[in-house]
């Protein structure tokens, strides 16, 4: 069965145009949502990839529709061809259907292992010139002023106990594991 994905987003582009080509693509089932790809949970991609089964084909307008960034594109496009899925982008050079279409999605994956790689070599260089000249990277150890504060608010309202941590935290901005962080901090016995 072929199944199609359109998204965009922001609420002022319109889906128009994608779901125009995949239905003639011959898409029987579209899947459409208005969500930024930068999303991790994207509720109707959820569902399709739910519903995809070995045989199937997903189409999408263009590769930049399901990932994030390319080497989550990488893993998505592998994980889908791992199951006997073939995907085919309308408007790039990917249609994992044949076998010269796999080729060229491997030298795409290759090509973003090895920009990974890269950037990982670059980023110890410059750890390893950094330690070299007496730079120590990395967050400073301890609280600022403004958390050591937050600090002293936190450990007085916890031992007023009037309130429960999540109230605490809520009332304080912060989250509860911050909250628990920032009493451990000021030695406050937790849970008593």
């Amino acid at each position: 069965m072929k199944y199609g994905y359109a998204r965009v987003s922001t609420k002022d582009q319109v889906l128009d145009l994608q779901i125009d080509a995949l239905k003639q693509a011959g898409c029987h089932k579209i899947f459409q949502e208005v969500i930024s790809g930068s999303k991790v949970d994207r509720p109707e991609w959820l569902k399709l990839v739910g519903e995809l089964k070995s045989g199937d084909t997903l189409i999408i307008w263009k590769l930049d529709r399901m990932g994030r960034s390319l080497h989550h594109l990488v893993t998505t496009v592998n994980n889908l061809v791992s199951k006997n899925i073939d995907i085919i982008s309308l408007q790039d050079p990917l249609n994992t259907t044949s076998a010269q279409g796999r080729l060229m999605f491997n030298m795409f994956a290759s090509l973003a292992e090895f920009e990974k790689d890269l950037i990982r070599e670059r980023t110890m260089a410059g750890l390893k010139s950094a330690r070299a000249r007496g730079r120590m990277g990395g967050r400073p150890k301890g609280l600022s002023e403004k958390a050591k504060r937050t600090a002293c608010t936190a450990e007085a309202l916890y031992k007023q106990k009037e309130l429960t941590s999540n109230e605490i935290a809520e009332q304080l901005n912060i989250s509860k594991t911050t909250l628990y962080q920032y009493l451990r901090s000021r030695n406050v016995k937790l849970g008593g």
